[in-house]
């Protein structure tokens, strides 16, 4: 199964080093990023990798952000992504420290929340976006927090901040979503992919009982879940928790069997995957459980 994983990956790189986003399609920010952190954890041949990691590279605009896309600058949550592709290759520490920088200086669109708001969560607390100038969400502020711990960053007050960003933003039963708790007085729903990454980046730096109930909710939840993205993220969550289930190669298994029938997943998602299939490497070695 590992093996099928990493040929299907390798497959999708091109010539000059970076990841097709899917079978034919062009080179990808986020599919070069994930993969290379994915074949780190393998027996990947070291300089293989650091032709992502160049491609990657001359995308990093001057001050440290790396877009999206060239004409999309305010794309900025690739930006973590790449930073642990470099990380997990060691050569990249000049990169590294300009995109945690870029970081460090930048944050979501926030505000004090006022009485009569539709929205339950505290919006004042600084996370990041997906895009410049918009309010901060799960997904990119978990990615973020990682880049940073995993690049040395992690007594820096954002990541305090971005602790208290995550914490705030857990659903009262467990779980998180894109970053909503409540909206006019309406509980929303957890989701498996993000509540996986918000588990990832809190663990090692929030003591286990504030987040019982999120993996409760997900040891529950995985058990339904074939979708690549959201089953690897879940996994990669329970993982870091040290509640990784007996039955994950398996579950794997089963959603790679599915994409004969679906047709060929994005790269991004099958490199979280395979990343989850080989944790607690990789991606987890450096997260505390």
């Amino acid at each position: 199964m590992i093996r099928k994983l990493i040929e299907e990956l390798r497959s999708r790189r091109r010539v000059d080093g970076a990841f097709a986003a899917r079978p034919g399609a062009g080179a990808a920010v986020d599919a070069t990023a994930w993969a290379v952190v994915a074949l780190a954890a393998t027996p990947e041949e070291s300089w293989r990798l650091t032709t992502g990691c160049d491609w990657l590279a001359a995308r990093q605009l001057e001050d440290g952000r790396v877009p999206l896309q060239p004409e999309l600058r305010d794309v900025i949550w690739p930006t973590a992504p790449a930073m642990l592709a470099w990380i997990s290759t060691s050569l990249y520490s000049e990169r590294v420290a300009r995109a945690a920088e870029f970081l460090l200086r930048h944050t979501g669109r926030h505000w004090k929340r006022e009485p009569d708001d539709p929205v339950a969560h505290d919006s004042s607390i600084r996370g990041w976006p997906w895009v410049l100038g918009t309010h901060s969400w799960v997904v990119p502020t978990a990615l973020a927090l990682l880049a940073l711990r995993r690049a040395g960053r992690g007594e820096h007050p954002r990541v305090a901040e971005a602790v208290a960003l995550l914490l705030d933003r857990q659903l009262p039963a467990g779980g998180w979503n894109y970053g909503n708790t409540m909206v006019f007085g309406q509980p929303l729903r957890p989701m498996p992919d993000t509540t996986g990454a918000a588990l990832v980046a809190l663990a090692g730096v929030t003591p286990r009982e504030k987040v019982n109930a999120s993996i409760r909710y997900l040891e529950e939840a995985v058990k339904r879940v074939r979708a690549p993205l959201s089953l690897g993220w879940a996994l990669l969550g329970l993982t870091a928790w040290n509640a990784r289930p007996a039955a994950a190669a398996a579950w794997i298994e089963e959603a790679l069997a599915a994409s004969d029938r679906l047709g060929p997943y994005e790269t991004g998602s099958l490199a979280v995957l395979l990343t989850a299939a080989l944790a607690p490497q990789g991606l987890l070695a450096k997260v505390g459980g």
